[in-house]
């Protein structure tokens, strides 16, 4: 049997060249991703001039949002577990000549934060991790006192009848999202370990709870 790692790997491989298109396809069911990326990225509360690292950062879909808020000054460290996932990104860093932008091939469970970024942030990639509670424990000891954490991810909506899961599991198959992963409810460790780690905690629900964005800050504001 293939290990988590392996098989989000494999699905992510196979994916990587048309990821953004099959992503763009959830809107024919009223999902607005990139609507839901931008409000996540406005979370981070951002100032020209931060350091955001991206933890599962994939095609670099969410750089053009952060990169509006910190411009050529800040810089981002984009992390991800799929070496195919990052040819994408460095294409999309090459194209649009962003000279800020480092990319790390590494497990969310054992990156090493660098001391001390103004934020941190995951979209739809952290619940994936069976570790998530660590690597949101770990990141905020390394945040700017005063930085934020910012989680964008899929859930299963409270009430949900068990008959129904089967049905929902195709839809969200093509992200690695298994009934293991579903089984271990990631969104419910993930508010925990927020919670336990950060202030501030803000936990919104979209698209009738099927995804949340959670976000929650270490210590006071830092100035702009």
């Amino acid at each position: 049997m293939k290990s988590n790692r392996e098989h989000v790997v494999g699905k992510y491989r196979a994916r990587a060249r048309r990821y953004d298109i099959t992503a763009n396809l959830y809107y024919l069911l009223g999902f607005r991703e990139q609507a839901y990326r931008r409000k996540a990225v406005q979370a981070l509360g951002l100032h020209r001039g931060d350091t955001v690292v991206e933890i599962g950062c994939g095609t670099g879909l969410n750089f053009p949002l952060i990169e509006q808020s910190i411009g050529p000054e800040g810089r981002i460290l984009g992390v991800d577990l799929t070496d195919a996932m990052l040819a994408q990104d460095e294409r999309r860093v090459h194209a649009s000549g962003w000279k800020n932008v480092s990319l790390v091939q590494a497990d969310a469970r054992e990156f090493e934060f660098s001391p001390s970024p103004h934020a941190i942030l995951s979209t739809f990639a952290l619940s994936l991790v069976p570790e998530c509670g660590a690597v949101i424990a770990r990141g905020s000891t390394a945040l700017f006192p005063g930085g934020r954490w910012v989680v964008l991810d899929l859930k299963v909506p409270e009430a949900t009848p068990s008959w129904l899961l089967p049905v929902l599991l195709p839809i969200v198959e093509p992200f690695a999202v298994t009934r293991e992963v579903v089984a271990r409810r990631p969104w419910e460790t993930i508010r925990e370990a927020m919670r336990a780690s950060l202030t501030d905690l803000a936990w919104s629900e979209v698209f009738l709870g099927v995804a949340f964005i959670a976000a929650g800050a270490r210590g006071p504001a830092h100035d702009a």
